[in-house]
């Protein structure tokens, strides 16, 4: 009887179990412990993070290590996690905030950390649906993966070859204690002087960032160069074969020029030899050529008197040096000495100049004006000798000149 009432009630408590274990689909459909659940109104946050490890719903969310609110969902958002918070809107937290994923201790359950930005600069405050981005989210490194670290570097890492490298160090610089000394000197010379030049280096480096802006503001310029390019190139590669017909006639040219040249190398410089004694007295002429070529259009006149007014005077000194005495000797010639026979050479002929007459009387010499006489006292000296000095220059003065 005891048997056949037990018999019922376990397949109804079968029947309950079935039927609750028929409407869970998981572990995350049972009731789980939440985090902190704060008083007065909540917002819901978003926040994208790369990897929540294991982290689940109802995990708590901190502010400053204080449990204020909890995790509600988390959920696949293309290639990253998207975890919707729930927190209160007293936390006033700025817009710009940032969030980790941290664990409480080695074992620990996982949790999510909300604060400001590192800088300190915090701007906006953080409202209902508002969604921190990937960038502002980071998480701590886990446990295994410091300790698979570590693993693989007791093991299969790099401890094991440090003694090889000791070892081939020490070889290497066993016995080459004097070069090794000079390596580190030529280093040291070398780095002194690349402090030296420092300026020197910025300055060049700045230089290339200068011509790196100008090409980039040349940038369609340049564009349109490289486009243009290829047809240029085309035309040269249809004009290949006058090219290569022109250079060949270079060729020829050069080595034709060559002969010349070294056969008429010695009239060459014969030549030039023969002209080095004419340019030398040009250079001695030194301005003296030009100014008796200005001289020779207005001859005998300078070119000054092409400024004098029609109808006035122009002043023309001549100073004549004769000496009767000295003409009579080169007239006999000297004892045992033959007169040497001088060729004048003969003058063009030039056109005559009628001589306007003046308008205005020109006053004549009185009976008081005294005649010149010789400076010198010597009767062998005509009148014309007189330099206009003394007692002569008056007169001079009055009747030298000649109208122009």
């Amino acid at each position: 009887m005891t048997y056949a009432v037990r018999a019922p009630r376990a397949i109804v408590l079968a029947v309950v179990t079935a039927l609750l274990l028929s409407s869970c689909q998981g572990a995350f459909d049972l009731p789980l412990p939440g985090g902190a659940k704060g008083d007065g109104p909540s917002m819901t946050v978003k926040v994208d993070f790369a990897d929540v490890l294991d982290l689940v719903p109802k995990s708590a969310v901190k502010i400053n290590e204080v449990a204020v609110g909890q995790v509600e969902k988390i959920e696949l958002n293309g290639w990253t996690a998207r975890v919707t918070l729930t927190i209160p809107e007293s936390s006033k937290l700025p817009d710009n905030a940032t969030a980790e994923l941290k664990q409480t201790s080695l074992l620990g359950e996982k949790y999510i950390s909300l604060a400001g930005p590192a800088d300190g600069k915090g701007t906006g405050t953080l409202s209902n649906g508002d969604l921190i981005p990937i960038e502002r989210t980071n998480r701590n490194p886990e446990v295994e993966e410091v300790l698979s670290a570590m693993s693989l570097l007791l093991n299969g890492g790099g401890i094991g070859q440090l003694g090889v490298i000791e070892r081939e160090l020490n070889n290497a610089l066993r016995g080459n204690t004097d070069e090794i000394k000079h390596l580190i000197g030529e280093l040291n010379t070398f780095i002194g002087g690349l402090e030296d030049q420092k300026a020197e280096i910025v300055r060049a480096i700045d230089m290339v960032d200068k011509l790196s802006a100008r090409l980039a503001e040349q940038k369609d310029l340049i564009g349109k160069t490289l486009e243009e390019m290829p047809k240029g190139l085309k035309i040269l590669a249809d004009q290949r074969i006058q090219l290569t017909q022109m250079l060949q006639a270079l060729s020829r040219l050069g080595d034709v020029g060559t002969k010349v040249i070294k056969g008429s190398k010695e009239d060459t410089l014969a030549n030039l030899k023969a002209l080095a004694p004419v340019l030398t007295q040009l250079n001695k002429a030194g301005d003296a050529l030009p100014q008796s070529l200005e001289l020779l259009l207005t001859y005998p006149f300078p070119d000054k008197v092409l400024e004098a007014i029609k109808g006035d005077y122009v002043n023309l000194g001549i100073t004549a040096d004769l000496d009767l005495r000295e003409l009579k000797l080169l007239e006999n010639g000297l004892p045992g000495t033959p007169l040497p026979k001088v060729t004048l050479p003969t003058l063009p002929t030039l056109p005559k100049v009628p001589v306007p007459t003046p308008s205005l009387p020109i006053p004549l010499p009185t009976g008081n004006t005294p005649k010149p006489t010789s400076t010198s006292g010597n009767p062998l000296c005509p009148p014309i000798c007189l330099d206009g000095s003394g007692e002569d220059e008056s007169w001079t003065t009055l009747y030298g000149g000649g109208a122009a």
